[in-house]
């Protein structure tokens, strides 16, 4: 079982053009790309875990690319989308670069664990969980901020997070 998408990707995704090209990074077993194929996007769903992404292989609109963005030599900087989703995944060295591989009127819909969560259980470590504001610190100066939330959610289980929708209004 996958899993339902998250609400706040579900809220947000009619932002991006129908149709369109859009990044699940760090998809896992794709709840979010599986269902945002299912809504007519062509889907490039990236994790570097081939077992948890398996059940995706050749299935309409979505394109599956095993590759571990941390030790490897992706993103390939040619890339463009027009909507890019991460869910409960941090790698800050790849925060700005997002921005990058967003079309003119890109949306990027981004939502992870923050400070507080180590309470709730994992991640605890300080490490993979954001700074208070963070999101909206790294984005607001190069993106539009549409969306921004953070705090204690209790869906689907109890935890911190940060979420933020973000546009690339800058051609």
């Amino acid at each position: 079982m996958i899993g339902a998408p998250s609400q706040w990707v579900v809220e947000h995704a009619p932002l991006i053009r129908k149709g369109g090209r859009v990044l699940d990074l760090a998809c896992g077993s794709g709840r979010h790309a599986l269902w945002l194929a299912g809504q007519d996007y062509q889907v490039d769903a990236v994790d570097r875990d081939a077992q948890a992404v398996a059940g995706m292989q050749g299935m309409a609109n979505i394109s599956v690319s095993i590759t571990d963005i941390e030790t490897g030599h992706w993103p390939e900087i040619d890339q463009r989308y027009d909507g890019i989703v991460v869910s409960r995944y941090l790698f800050r060295p790849l925060l700005s670069k997002l921005t990058e591989m967003l079309n003119p009127d890109g949306v990027l819909i981004y939502e992870t664990f923050m400070l507080g969560n180590e309470r709730y259980g994992r991640p605890s470590n300080p490490d993979y969980l954001l700074q208070p504001d963070e999101l909206k610190m790294v984005y607001a100066p190069l993106l539009k901020i549409y969306a921004f939330e953070q705090g204690k959610v209790d869906d689907p289980v109890p935890a911190m997070t940060q979420r933020i929708c973000a546009i690339n209004s800058q051609a």
